[in-house]
């Protein structure tokens, strides 16, 4: 089964059981990179908040506003870029006066811990020794624009294709390097953080683009009033607390 296919039944099916599996639910999408962090938050929200039940769903930023767009019954949106955000906006699927950054990240390439790597910079990835380096596709992972903006300002994305091993989300990067199916791949500093001792950071990998997370309300949410409870919580001290915690900093 193609790739694209597999894809498009899994929508299918998120369409198709969502309105019963969380019916009375606030139902929060977030970048894939935010898993962790939005896990806990969502527990200290359900603590702190006892009559709303969340639900969370995580994926690659483009992804989960095609899931959006197709009509799945999200509440809030939390999105790894500006760019896809932008384009939620546009095609006018969030209340605009709710959105706000709420985090920050940073793109830093990694490697295998297992395994010595042969490059000590973003440049050395051009050695003949380097044959596989995992990137977020750039269509639809922000993780993988970032990555090609930094690329392109070092003259370096034309020259590495041959090398790229596209992945559907940062996380599938992540994983890729940690079973060390590729040399190298492009993350952000709180995915490496996760992986603790089962990859080795070079470098951080600096682009024009800051690495900021934007967050806002869906227009169709039937839940718009917890929907902006949800969104004050990650705003307060606890909830940027909680997302220090796990490397994020302040927009």
């Amino acid at each position: 089964m193609s790739r694209t296919r597999l894809c498009g039944l899994t929508l299918l099916a998120f369409l198709c059981l969502a309105p019963a599996a969380f019916a009375g639910e606030l139902i929060v999408s977030g970048a894939a990179s935010l898993t962790n962090a939005f896990t806990e938050v969502r527990t200290a929200f359900e603590k702190k908040n006892p009559g709303i039940a969340v639900s969370t769903n995580f994926a690659a930023s483009g992804p989960l506003l095609k899931q959006i767009e197709e009509g799945a019954p999200v509440d809030v949106f939390a999105s790894a870029d500006q760019k896809t955000m932008d384009q939620a906006q546009e095609k006018k699927l969030i209340r605009v006066e709710s959105r706000v950054n709420f985090a920050a990240n940073s793109l830093v390439l990694v490697a295998p811990a297992a395994d010595a790597p042969s490059f000590a910079k973003v440049e050395d990835l051009t050695a003949k020794g380097v044959e596989r380096i995992a990137i977020g596709n750039p269509e639809a992972v922000p993780a993988g624009r970032y990555a090609k903006e930094a690329l392109t300002l070092k003259n370096l994305w034309e020259p590495l294709q041959p090398k790229f091993i596209l992945a559907e989300s940062v996380r599938q990067v992540l994983d890729y390097v940690v079973r060390g199916e590729v040399q190298a791949g492009f993350v952000y500093r709180t995915d490496a953080l996760q992986a603790g001792d089962k990859v080795r950071v070079i470098e951080t990998v600096p682009g024009k683009t800051p690495v900021t997370y934007p967050i806002s309300i869906i227009a169709a949410s039937k839940n718009p009033g917890d929907a902006q409870t949800f969104l004050s919580f990650v705003l307060s001290p606890e909830g940027a607390a909680i997302l220090e915690k796990y490397g994020f900093s302040k927009p």
